[in-house]
């Protein structure tokens, strides 16, 4: 353990998984770490696309079989084709995806043939022109009925293409019981069709090399941790070059949507691996939220940078300490939350990560003020300033970001790291 004391403040360091020493080694290394995954995940990435078509390829396979084979087609005849049509459709590349898919379409073929029967037999009850008169007064109302629920945003995230599968099944079911009196039969045959479409979806999806958004959304949630380590410790050692180099990258942020629909087929999948049935997934939702704030942060710090006005080397060097050991910081708490969600272990924020960050904030603190800086002439305090508040903020954001993590900890019933 090294201890470093900046003012009357006294920190405590822990050297080999915990912060490193030297940022500039550590970033380097990090660098080529991230690299190697990236390059493994495109790998993974490229195969899990190959695998993902040969099971679309068996799923039709499969499924034409109930027109290739004479004793399965003389049972289905024709209406084969909705079996096809349901595999096309639902096939998804995430089981979760695919189960939401599906579900949706068998509620709504279900809702519609069964709602479709009623107001077709309703509509042959009436001769002449009133059985016309109940079929469309029947599709206007629960087709705009329908279509008025798919716009509201709780129902669209989640159940859009159910309520569209409804109101194609319905029109289909009522409109032709006005020529053909056989929309019973018209609704059993879809409704046994889809369902075998759907069973085949299930087996060859769940059963050969699932693919779980649930596995995606975790593994790519904890990716973001060191991604944002390694841009805090570069902009730290731009900063305190002797000149600032323009060439920051931007943090990559994840976008809102997709944290949303991978939660949300999340919650559509079965038990497997370490998840269980109620698994907090709003968790990721709210991390996922932190995780952009703070790379908006992070990378606000390349203004300071790219500013016209920059101060004097020696100006920064009064404050390169307590920056680069903030830095040194946030990029280790980044990366034991990180681990902490990649190996589903608690890191016990509260008890060793924010005792950390509280006194550095204070000692930061008393870092901005150009007077104290020495620099309220010629202005140059005002950029340093900047910059020291904006880490300032970057720490605050971490410490938010360790709180959620333990939160999810707790919830998920992480194991206590050893």
């Amino acid at each position: 353990m090294k201890q470093l004391t900046m003012s009357s403040t006294m920190i405590n360091i822990p050297n080999g998984d915990g912060i490193a020493l030297n940022p500039k080694k550590k970033c380097q290394c990090s660098f080529r770490c991230t690299g190697s995954s990236l390059i493994g995940m495109k790998c993974k990435n490229d195969r899990n696309k190959v695998v993902h078509s040969i099971k679309v390829g068996i799923a039709l396979v499969l499924v034409s079989f109930l027109y290739l084979l004479d004793p399965l087609y003389e049972q289905v005849g024709d209406n084969t084709i909705w079996a096809i049509m349901t595999v096309v459709v639902v096939f998804e590349f995430f089981a979760g995806a695919m189960l939401s898919k599906g579900l949706n379409r068998g509620i709504g073929t279900i809702l519609g043939c069964a709602l479709g029967c009623l107001a077709a037999i309703l509509a042959d009850k009436v001769d002449g022109t009133g059985n016309a008169i109940v079929v469309g007064i029947s599709v206007f109302i629960f087709g705009a009925a329908a279509t008025y629920c798919r716009l509201v945003p709780s129902i669209r995230r989640r159940y859009d293409y159910g309520a569209m599968i409804f109101i194609l099944t319905f029109n289909l079911i009522v409109v032709s019981g006005v020529r053909a009196n056989e929309f019973v039969k018209l609704a059993r045959h879809r409704l046994s069709t889809i369902g075998m479409g759907f069973s085949v979806c299930i087996f060859t999806s769940l059963l050969i090399f699932p693919m779980w958004a649930s596995d995606e959304l975790h593994y790519s949630t904890a990716a973001k941790f060191e991604k944002l380590a390694c841009c805090i410790e570069e902009c730290l050692e731009q900063y305190f070059e002797t000149v600032a180099s323009p060439d920051f990258n931007q943090p990559e942020k994840k976008k809102e949507s997709d944290y949303k629909w991978q939660a949300n087929y999340a919650r559509w999948e079965p038990w497997h691996g370490k998840f269980g049935f109620s698994y907090p997934w709003e968790k990721y939702l709210e991390i996922g939220e932190v995780l952009r704030e703070l790379a908006a942060t992070i990378f606000s710090l390349k203004a300071c940078l790219q500013s016209p006005k920059q101060p004097t080397s020696t100006l920064r060097q009064s404050i390169k300490e307590p920056c680069e050991l903030a830095g040194l910081l946030i990029a280790w708490t980044l990366r034991e939350l990180e681990e902490s969600i990649f190996t589903m272990k608690r890191c016990r924020a509260e008890a060793l990560i924010v005792p950390k960050l509280q006194p550095l904030k204070l000692e930061l603190s008393r870092v901005p003020s150009p007077f104290k800086l020495g620099a309220t002439e010629n202005g140059e305090g005002l950029p340093i300033a900047s910059f020291v508040l904006q880490l300032m903020e970057t720490m605050e954001k971490v410490e938010v970001l360790s709180k959620k993590v333990e939160e999810l900890g707790e919830l998920a019933d992480f194991a206590l790291k050893s």
